[in-house]
């Protein structure tokens, strides 16, 4: 037996008063009213309904368990409601990952700017320079910098793409001078960033002439996040890689100067990758078209500043 099918039944009977108009009213038969509510009250050992020929009467166990059954119906019924309006309404929490660069420079911007139309979206953002395991930590999305994905079964929408220069601040380069060359770089001290998608000791720089590799040297100093970079550089402790995103402001302040303006490193996809197509929630649905929309803006006008830091590096 059904005990929440028989439980609405119940309820529909002691409402309408008789079997005949619940009937009615479920679109099933006087039998099957009959059947599931004899087969509650035989579940829950309690007779729920005195009934005669003429009418029906709830005993007074049946009253008590006519309120508790009105009130789980009621719950459900807005449970229900609820589930349903996820699909409709952008409402409840995002539990967001993005990459450090990327979540602190681009991300938290879009995020101020979406709830300004979707105030009742709520965003929990966590940054880190890996990719998660999204059903493992429980994340609604990722957002990263990758040359290809995994096969992991996610969706993943493509944002739109990113390199990463060089940068120097101007305290070093008056120092030790302007590097013209790939290979100038080996006499320079070259700062390195390790994480997932950063190289390390072999820098392949994409210029005029095609792709040139340079096993940099060893370095005075080693970080994990693009930011933390932007630091050490500005600080004058060497050379180092700076994604776009973390390095326009220090360009458009003159804080920091583009080496090599003629190269850059290898292009890099930008994703957000969620876990499903199928049911997805209205809040994910517009975030994800949202972003689509900011992102690429966002991209080209770093992109136009980083351009323009090429003619501002020949000194």
């Amino acid at each position: 037996m059904d005990v929440f099918q028989a439980m609405r039944f119940f309820v529909v009977v002691a409402q309408s008063g008789s079997f005949t108009a619940a009937a009615q009213i479920l679109e099933t038969t006087t039998t099957n009213v009959s059947r599931a509510v004899s087969s509650l009250e035989a579940k829950l050992q309690t007779r729920l309904l005195n009934r005669t020929t003429r009418r029906l009467a709830l005993t007074g166990a049946g009253m008590l368990y006519l309120q508790r059954c009105e009130k789980i119906l009621d719950n459900v019924r807005e449970a229900e409601e609820e589930a349903g309006t996820a699909h409709t309404l952008p409402t409840g929490r995002l539990k967001i990952h993005a990459m450090s660069a990327i979540g602190n420079h681009y991300v938290i911007d879009a995020v101020a700017k979406y709830r300004e139309t979707h105030p009742s979206v709520m965003f929990d953002l966590t940054l880190t320079n890996r990719l998660p395991d999204l059903l493992e930590e429980g994340y609604d999305m990722s957002i990263v910098l990758a040359r290809d994905l995994p096969d992991s079964g996610f969706v993943a929408q493509r944002l739109g793409s990113t390199y990463s220069i060089l940068c120097a601040s101007p305290a070093y380069l008056k120092k030790r001078g302007h590097p013209d060359q790939p290979k100038a770089l080996l006499e320079h001290d070259c700062l390195r960033i390790m994480n997932a998608v950063m190289p390390v000791e072999n820098w392949a720089l994409t210029g005029p002439e095609g792709v040139e590799t340079v096993n940099v040297p060893l370095s005075p100093f080693h970080i994990n996040t693009a930011d933390g970079m932007t630091v050490a550089i500005k600080s004058g402790m060497g050379i180092g890689i700076q994604p776009m995103a973390s390095a326009v402001d220090g360009l458009r302040t003159g804080t920091l100067v583009r080496v090599l303006p003629e190269y850059h490193f290898e292009e890099l996809s930008l994703f957000a990758i969620y876990p499903s197509r199928k049911f997805v929630d209205a809040k994910t649905k517009t975030w994800v078209e949202f972003l689509k929309g900011a992102i690429p803006k966002l991209l080209a006008a770093d992109e136009k500043i980083v351009g323009s830091s090429k003619k501002d590096s020949d000194f």
